[in-house]
């Protein structure tokens, strides 16, 4: 899907963490040929093509396809797997996939691990006895400092942005690059909603603030463009400190 996948399993090596590792590498590549928009030959391309029909795909495209459809609806629109007019629901896949790897890890007893998906991140359990997972947010502007880190146990970490590749992001509303925000990190639990909620909530730009508050269990910490920043109001609770822009911890 154009990025890297990495684990990080705090278990002891064993033939149980080996297999389950082995699938979940396994559940990622079988994603990445049913979903990436950058194989000519997967399934979502042949469907946005017209080569294949709903009917003929795995039974996660359905699924994927639903979920996009409720993320556009209660995101007003900021959310859309038809970013251009062609479908391409990788806005949601990331996260979906991830967190379904991290899952595996888990129902196979492999409970302390972060799994990150091209920065986007699902941990479970402990990064050491009686040690949460701890998450460094990077400054938009200076991507050598942090501005923030988030605490946890089992939490999902997602940012969007402008750092590695520009003003890439569309707001389907307006059909232009969203520039109000350098970056927005999200955290909740679960990576499939959190990812693709960052997307959208940096397509709302400053409006993204009052949304994220109307919906429990999802934190916000935005950058703006000028370097100012906001957070929502529970994202104290999860943050270990926060520096202005420029100034790292």
């Amino acid at each position: 899907m154009g990025t890297a996948v990495t684990f990080d399993i705090r278990s002891g090596p064993s033939p149980a963490v080996t297999e389950a590792l082995a699938e979940a590498v396994a559940w990622l590549h079988h994603v990445d040929h049913v979903f990436s928009p950058y194989r000519p030959g997967s399934q979502v391309s042949r469907l946005a093509d017209g080569r294949l029909t709903a009917g003929e795909c795995d039974p996660e495209v359905a699924d994927v396809l639903h979920r996009c459809r409720v993320l556009e609806r209660i995101t007003r629109g900021a959310f859309t797997c038809r970013p251009g007019g062609r479908l391409d629901p990788s806005g949601l896949v990331k996260g979906w996939a991830v967190e379904r790897a991290s899952t595996i890890l888990h129902e196979a007893g492999v409970l302390d691990h972060c799994v990150n998906g091209g920065g986007d991140i699902q941990a479970r359990g402990e990064a050491g006895p009686g040690r949460p997972w701890q998450i460094g947010l990077s400054d938009p502007h200076h991507r050598d400092r942090l501005i923030a880190a988030v605490t946890g146990h089992d939490l999902a970490v997602a940012t969007s942005g402008t750092a590695e590749r520009g003003a890439h992001i569309i707001d389907p509303r307006t059909g232009r690059p969203a520039t109000g925000l350098a970056s927005i990190t999200l955290v909740g639990r679960h990576l499939t909603d959190v990812d693709a909620l960052a997307t959208a909530a940096f397509a709302m730009g400053g409006a993204a603030r009052t949304w994220v508050e109307a919906h429990p269990g999802i934190e916000a910490l935005a950058v703006a463009s000028d370097c100012s920043t906001w957070r929502t109001s529970g994202f104290g609770d999860v943050a270990l400190a926060v520096s202005p822009p420029g100034q790292g911890l």
